[in-house]
């Protein structure tokens, strides 16, 4: 971590921004008293993610058949025998 004051920011911004680049993290102080962090932001992953939650995940055959008439109409409201 590198601690530097307002006035060295102002005259150095560049040099210590190459350093937060490479990870370092600078504290800004005012006389000498920490009133700001820069650091670097996380990296982007290289690879695209799958998109939703599949990771691998296989459905039955049975997943894409149509509801019982019983739970259809559960969510109408309906009630259904019993």
């Amino acid at each position: 971590m590198i601690r530097i004051n307002i006035a060295e920011a102002k005259a150095r911004l560049s040099h210590y921004l190459e350093s937060v680049q490479r990870g370092e993290t600078v504290v800004v102080c005012r006389r000498n008293v920490p009133i700001a962090e820069i650091r670097p932001l996380p990296r982007r992953p290289r690879r695209k993610r799958p998109v939703g939650i599949d990771r691998g995940m296989e459905l039955p055959a049975s997943f894409f058949e149509p509801l019982p008439d019983a739970v259809l109409d559960a969510f109408e409201g309906e009630e259904g025998p019993g």
